[in-house]
């Protein structure tokens, strides 16, 4: 079985998962792939449209008060939504926290299907790279580590995002 059907299969059976878009909150969770059970650290890519699927089915993961009527609304909410989101402390090389967040996205029922059958465009293993990576910034060259970070870029929100709940709105 390839690495791309197993990790969907995995998917499939736990019937949740996270999308972390950061790379090094991701390395944060799995501390650069040398976690019990996160040894293997994997770049999924997604299609755009499954990705805005999941902010227009989306629910916060956590009650905040006005956004929600009160908690036992927000509770019925999550148990309906095939997404969910969160944001967490953005990660330096360091893996300590910055003042800005980065967006989380957890995925079930529906949701999970869809990302296993129709969104997954490629899935690449960069436990390599998180090694690597991490020996540079071990030894202190976080210029080094920088450069080898994979490249990302704020998401533009299109046109199409028009069921985009408020709370995810700018």
């Amino acid at each position: 079985m390839t690495l791309s059907r197993s990790h969907l299969q995995r998917v499939r059976e736990q019937g949740l998962t996270w999308i972390k878009p950061s790379f090094l909150w991701m390395m944060y969770r799995c501390g650069w792939g040398a976690k019990a059970g996160q040894e293997t650290v994997l770049a999924v890519e997604i299609s755009r449209g499954g990705f805005e699927w999941a902010l227009r089915h989306a629910c916060l993961s956590s009650y905040v008060s006005g956004v929600h009527p009160d908690r036992a609304a927000w509770q019925r909410e999550l148990k309906r939504a095939p997404a969910r989101v969160q944001w967490d402390p953005e990660r330096d090389l360091r893996l300590r926290p910055l003042p800005y967040r980065a967006l989380q996205v957890g995925l079930s029922g529906e949701a999970v299907r869809r990302y296993a059958d129709e969104w997954t465009v490629a899935i690449r293993d960069v436990t390599p790279l998180a090694h690597e990576i991490r020996a540079l910034v071990s030894g202190g060259d976080l210029d080094s580590a920088a450069r080898l970070l994979p490249r990302e870029r704020p998401y533009p929100l299109g046109v199409g995002l028009d069921g985009l709940p408020a709370h995810l709105q700018g």
